[in-house]
């Protein structure tokens, strides 16, 4: 009984875990940010997640928030890669099944290997987890689920809009956006997660099917 709640909810409860262990992190945090080394906590708008991360705070001071941190970051890449592979098998269509069970197998390495010194090649697990909800919004703008459609899109935006920020060099902006696309993009793997089924990506699948005949 347990087991079964467990395995029904389990990308809930990794997601809701990284929350909590998220922000008890972010509160033990000592200070300092990119604009400003004297400043005082974890500002959600003036810091990234991955100073939460480091052995020593921006500050200068050890970081004990950095364990929770870290434990945080596992449940979280646990949870997105459960929920790739949990929607890996409401595709009926074989290639792009696989494609993302592949990215919820790797989803669970990277996104760790962003809590580690390996933090610049776990980064790739943005792309990835693009890719993944990117599949996963084509086919389901075939389905009856419009209010997901515009979700989708909406969420796929704001990954845009942080790399936009970043990449100019708007770093006000961006720490405020990192914040809005993982907490939109946390939302949707939740929505995706209760609200779709096999039904909902028949069409597209039976399409390319009949193509192949």
């Amino acid at each position: 009984m347990i087991k079964a709640i467990v395995n029904k909810h389990s990308v809930a409860i990794c997601l809701a875990a990284s929350v909590i262990l998220m922000v008890i992190a972010a509160m033990k945090y000592p200070g300092g940010s990119l604009l400003d080394k004297n400043s005082v906590g974890f500002g959600w708008s003036k810091n990234f997640f991955s100073n939460l991360f480091e052995e020593k705070a921006i500050n200068g001071s050890e970081n004990p928030g950095r364990i929770w941190a870290i434990a945080g970051m596992a449940f979280h890449s646990v949870g997105y890669g459960l929920f790739f592979i949990h929607m890996s098998k409401k595709i009926a269509s074989g290639r792009w099944a696989g494609v993302l069970r592949f990215i919820g197998i790797l989803n669970i390495i990277f996104i760790f290997l962003i809590a580690t010194p390996l933090h610049d090649i776990g980064v790739i697990s943005i792309v990835l987890t693009l890719l993944g909800l990117f599949t996963v919004t084509v086919f389901l703008l075939k389905s009856r689920r419009h209010w997901l459609k515009f979700f989708c899109i909406a969420c796929l935006l704001t990954y845009y809009g942080f790399f936009m920020c970043f990449g100019l060099g708007y770093l006000d902006a961006s720490f405020v956006m990192q914040k809005i696309y993982v907490v939109s993009s946390m939302l949707l793997v939740i929505a995706l997660e209760y609200f779709t089924g096999r039904d909902d990506f028949m069409e597209l699948s039976g399409k390319s099917k009949q193509k192949r005949s």
